[in-house]
């Protein structure tokens, strides 16, 4: 048995394919960055979704099931958010998955999500939900419905290059969690629920935030090489630094990092950001010089969410509503096979009475 069943293979899937050493991600055999430049989000969909959620499915059809089901969702609303007031983001979210009937398509899932998150965000400020438009893909709806007003192109590209690249990347624990409650005969709705649940860990779906708050305490100190050199020294990890699933390198993180570039212009916070990346790897490369640390999906995800206005405890939902993507292509993914997953352990206990 390995630690962390590193290496166990628990699945056989069309859906994804990563190269490890190489730093490269495939999605159904698409380079990641060939659907990242060429499909958009509801365009990766149709392939992740592809004899699953239908035959045949185009861009255009999956951007009007998305678009009904944030209708329906906004609906739904009420059945909810009152009860929301004062809970975190990850218990409000909890909450607008656990209210979802039993026969929730994938798309009413998605849509579940895409409508809850802005809104949870909205009511912690006092703010009321906005109607979201369902003619619009999901990017730019999901920021106009956080904000009240149209978001500018390059906010919306960037959005929708996050939910592209951070869709499906294999047997996470998530996506793991996602499959064996979908294995037992479980609903969809129930796979994502427990998903979730798993997502909201620090080692997890929950690492963007402590990537931002790394970024904010090297900029209040007054020498950002001494404070990366201290902390090194102390043993201290860098969060948003180093990935087991891409060992020499992240390639989600390559095409985010050109997509906080392309926000960056006067913005004097992603200026900082991207300076401060460079001065992490040199400080890695100093104290650390055994090991091959590179920048993962983490740190420019909570870069980019920040600068799309999304408030730092609202990362983890936001995250989901493109992961949940990856999850439910598993969910019925595993539902086909009719195989329920049951592991085995190792008893390593006290001594056995006869």
């Amino acid at each position: 048995m390995k630690a962390g069943l590193d290496g166990v293979v628990a699945a056989e899937t069309v859906l994804s394919h990563s190269d490890p050493q190489a730093s490269r991600l495939w999605i159904r055999g698409v380079p990641l960055e060939t659907a990242a430049h060429d499909l958009g989000f509801e365009g990766l969909i149709t392939l992740l979704w592809e004899g699953f959620a239908g035959e045949g499915l185009t861009r255009d059809r999956i951007t009007a099931e998305f678009g009904a089901g944030r209708q329906q969702a906004f609906d739904r609303l009420g059945s909810w958010l009152p009860t929301t007031t004062g809970a975190t983001p990850g218990e409000a979210t909890r909450r607008c998955l656990a209210a979802l009937p039993d026969d929730s398509t994938p798309a009413e899932i998605i849509g579940a999500l895409s409508v809850g998150g802005p809104a949870i965000i909205r009511h912690q400020r006092g703010l009321p939900a906005v109607p979201p438009d369902p003619t619009l893909p999901t990017a730019a709806d999901m920021l106009r419905m956080v904000s009240g007003t149209a978001a500018a192109p390059d906010l919306v590209h960037a959005l929708d290059t996050y939910f592209v690249v951070a869709a499906e990347n294999g047997l996470g624990p998530s996506t793991l969690t996602a499959r064996v409650v979908a294995s037992t005969g479980a609903t969809l709705a129930a796979a994502v629920l427990a998903a979730y649940c798993a997502f909201e860990g620090p080692l997890h779906g929950g690492a963007p935030g402590p990537a931002l708050t790394m970024v904010d305490q090297a900029q209040a100190s007054d020498d950002v090489d001494a404070w990366l050199d201290r902390k090194l020294a102390a043993g201290e990890r860098l969060a948003g630094f180093g990935n087991r699933a891409f060992p020499n390198g992240d390639p989600r993180a390559t095409l985010l990092a050109d997509a906080v570039r392309q926000l960056g212009g006067d913005n004097a916070r992603l200026q900082f950001a991207l300076a401060f990346e460079r001065k992490a790897l040199a400080a890695l490369a100093r104290q650390r010089p055994d090991k091959t640390l590179r920048p993962n999906l983490e740190i420019y995800a909570a870069l980019l969410l920040e600068a799309c206005g999304i408030p730092r405890d609202a990362f983890t939902p936001t995250f989901a509503t493109t992961r949940a993507v990856g999850w439910l292509a598993h969910a019925m993914e595993q539902k086909a096979t009719g195989r329920m997953l049951r592991p085995t352990s190792r008893y390593v206990g006290p001594a056995l009475n006869t």
